[in-house]
């Protein structure tokens, strides 16, 4: 049984309609990617690779329209520049498809949709969100992200604290420095796991964001990875992959 914070592919099928052959004919591709939010791309330590259900996704994409890709990790803050400045041919990196983003690049369709939670400190998993927007406590976030955005709009950006690596957020959390951590639930529980009996999901089911592939703005490849996203929807490997990392 799937968390029922992850949208289940089938939710996304209509936009299986119309598989193309798209070909990229064996076209080498920089991804950018924030490797530091499991399970969506970590770097496993024995290897040294970037992993996660970002780049398994990807990676079928790309078996589908015949690209290779290169995963390059680098710091949130400034990935979007990056990708602008053809340091990337494209970003995957759990990223919400957002109005106000969708005005300087372009995205794929919708790959998955999310839940926004707070984790906390297992001693006070009973807090509910209103505990949070009745004033008083702190949150912490990711700078530049739709979680930052929602820590404001339900404590007060006085009340909540910015850092450049998620990591800072969960040690902020640990040391007791803010109250709970604004995150995606698919990202909350791999830190509920890890945690264990310390962290632990407080409040789910927040406000819901769609992921994309990110391109430079006009970049033709989007049709191309759409049909790709397509396919994979289409013949179940997007569920599978969804269950590797959300099962029960």
């Amino acid at each position: 049984m799937l968390r029922t914070f992850v949208a289940a592919a089938s939710l996304l099928a209509v936009l299986a309609v119309g598989v193309g052959a798209a070909d990229l004919e064996g076209k080498v591709l920089k991804v950018g990617t924030d490797a530091t939010y499991p399970p969506m791309e970590t770097v496993d330590e024995a290897t040294g690779e970037i992993v996660g259900f970002d780049v398994d996704m990807l990676t079928a994409v790309c078996e589908r329209i015949n690209c290779v890709l290169q995963f390059v990790n680098t710091a949130w803050d400034g990935i979007f520049a990056a990708l602008q400045q053809g340091e990337f041919d494209l970003v995957v990196s759990g990223v919400s498809i957002t109005a106000e983003r969708d005005e300087s690049m372009d995205f794929s369709d919708p790959y998955l949709v999310v839940s926004q939670a707070i984790l906390v400190r297992v001693e006070d998993a009973e807090l509910t969100a209103d505990d949070f927007t009745g004033g008083g406590r702190k949150l912490a976030a990711q700078t530049a992200t739709t979680n930052a955005q929602l820590a404001e709009e339900l404590v007060g950006r006085d009340n909540v604290s910015l850092y450049d690596a998620f990591a800072g957020a969960i040690l902020a959390l640990q040391n007791g420095d803010v109250d709970g951590v604004v995150i995606d639930g698919t990202s909350g529980v791999a830190y509920e796991q890890e945690f264990a009996g310390e962290l632990t999901m407080g409040v789910t089911g927040l406000q819901a964001d769609p992921l994309g592939i990110v391109f430079q703005e006009g970049d033709p490849m989007v049709d191309a990875f759409n049909e790709g996203l397509a396919a994979i929807k289409e013949d179940g490997t997007l569920d599978e992959l969804i269950a590797k990392y959300w099962s029960d």
